[in-house]
């Protein structure tokens, strides 16, 4: 058995396809500082956003655990959303000065991540498969 997803792109068309890649899970922090740094939110609706990208295979609780992590870094902050809506009062997530340093940190690694992805489908491309 694969560890650490070890060997995941052998599985694209047998029953465990569904899992997510390595990179799936390594795009989470920014996906999430991202949609926040767009406007507050709070963490159900994180959840259906981050569905949204595809990013569908991540359990809500490790969304979480990254939400937490991410305001003991000071890149967010929460508060309870007044009771302005029916059931328990929601955790509303909004950026920091910080966070929004790291959104443009990760803008810059974005585009270094583009180039080399250019540059490596352009080798798949040149060679027989």
């Amino acid at each position: 058995m694969p560890r650490h997803g070890r060997g995941w792109a052998m599985g694209h068309d047998r029953a465990d396809a569904s899992r997510h890649s390595p990179i799936t899970g390594l795009l989470l922090e920014p996906a999430l500082l991202i949609l926040i740094n767009e406007k507050p939110r709070h963490g159900y609706l994180l959840l259906t956003e981050i569905i949204s990208l595809g990013l569908s295979t991540v359990h809500p609780s490790v969304v979480y655990r990254i939400l937490r992590d991410m305001e003991m870094l000071n890149w967010i902050q929460s508060e309870w959303e007044p009771d302005e809506t029916q059931g328990p009062p929601r955790r509303i997530y909004r950026v920091t000065e910080l966070g929004r340093q790291v959104v443009n940190n990760w803008v810059i690694e974005f585009e270094k991540i583009q180039e080399l992805l250019n540059t490596l489908r352009t080798k798949t491309e040149s060679t027989e498969i």
